[in-house]
């Protein structure tokens, strides 16, 4: 197993106002661009190609990881002009390949963080003889998903989409975003057009009578698509609940990058990262969050399972809980902002605006 596909050309929608500057695989977690822990752990499972599908601000990828040397890779870039889809994406890049028509070739969505055991998978779908084999993961509420039921043997039966009643829900096993396609399979895809592997590519495999593999993998695994799991992905990366040999330092309750300032009495836990020259006062205290580099927190600020974007300010004794500052966002001393809470990059809140509790 040599090559790889990586998708990461989505616009994080969901994400905002994160992506609004950073293409959603370039948002640090855990101190790195999270899509350096994709490349890493693919590299530590044999990869030594791997393309990237991009679209959305795809001129920030090629500056930052160049020919991929440094991680002990050669990493190609392919840009789409439209965004095509998940299928549309792995056609466009199909030229790139080296790999010969039986020949398996990975293919990872750019958004989950995952244990799969990569090596895994590639011998499924070696031993099985599959067209296409997809890692699935089960989830104990699985509405939010499109269900993947199998056979005894690990083969799949029908791809169905998000059920609505209880009747629907005929397993527990879902698409985890990672999957080994016979190389001839690729070129099938139809060109230059829309194509969504999930609702097309896979249905229209199966019923054509192709083989699909399914390995269930339950290791760790958690979609990054919203600004609550993104925080709880880098968290669990630096706490070692999630496996990357790319948290730049041990893993532990927090990770200071070299260039940052904290104060000796704040507090910080719960997988905390403090990114480069950003600075911790006195007297605050940060939990399970995620402070991007050149922040400033001041003295007294209460911060828990949030992200403060690059450059944002948190005033003294503010309390954010379950929140999103984006990047040059000022939050001014003694506000208060709870779980949802979106602050767009460059705004800003005079001190005392927004409070849940009374005035004190």
């Amino acid at each position: 197993m040599t090559e790889a596909i990586l998708l990461v050309g989505g616009k994080g929608t969901r994400l905002r106002p994160l992506t609004v500057h950073t293409p959603k695989p370039m948002v640090p977690a855990a101190g790195v661009p999270f899509l350096t822990h994709q490349l890493a752990r693919a590299r530590a499972a044999g990869v030594e190609h791997i393309v990237l599908a991009t679209s959305y601000l795809a001129e920030v990828f090629e500056p930052y990881f160049g020919d991929g040397a440094a991680l002990g890779l050669h990493i190609e870039y392919v840009t789409e002009e439209e965004p095509l889809g998940t299928g549309g994406a792995i056609r466009n890049v199909a030229s790139r390949l080296h790999s010969g028509p039986d020949e398996p070739v990975l293919v990872f969505n750019g958004d989950i963080l995952t244990g799969l055991d990569i090596r895994a998978l590639v011998r499924t779908h070696e031993t099985t003889g599959a067209d296409v084999s997809l890692h699935l993961t089960k989830v104990t509420d699985p509405r939010a998903y499109g269900l993947v039921p199998t056979d005894d043997t690990g083969r799949v039966l029908a791809f169905l989409e998000k059920p609505q009643t209880p009747e629907e829900i005929v397993t527990d096993q879902i698409n985890a975003g990672a999957y080994v396609f016979r190389r001839s399979v690729i070129d099938t895809i139809p060109a230059g057009r829309v194509v969504s592997v999930e609702r097309e590519t896979f249905p229209g495999l199966l019923a054509a009578g192709a083989h699909l593999q399914g390995m269930v993998d339950s290791t760790y695994w958690l979609d990054l698509g919203t600004p609550a799991a993104f925080v709880r992905g880098s968290a669990d990366l630096v706490l070692g609940r999630a496996p990357s040999p790319a948290v730049p330092g041990r893993c532990g309750d927090r990770l200071v990058l070299p260039t940052a300032t904290v104060a000796p009495d704040a507090k910080l836990a719960g997988g905390t990262v403090v990114g480069e020259g950003a600075f911790v006062a006195e007297g605050a205290c940060v939990f399970g969050s995620t402070i991007l580099p050149g922040a400033v927190i001041e003295p007294g600020a209460v911060i828990t399972d949030s992200l403060i974007g690059t450059r944002a300010r948190v005033g003294e004794h503010t309390v954010l809980t379950g929140t999103v500052i984006g990047d040059g966002a000022v939050i001014g001393p003694r506000n208060e902002l709870r779980e949802g809470a979106r602050v767009w990059c460059d705004a800003t809140i005079p001190a005392g605006a927004l409070r849940f509790s009374s005035d004190r």
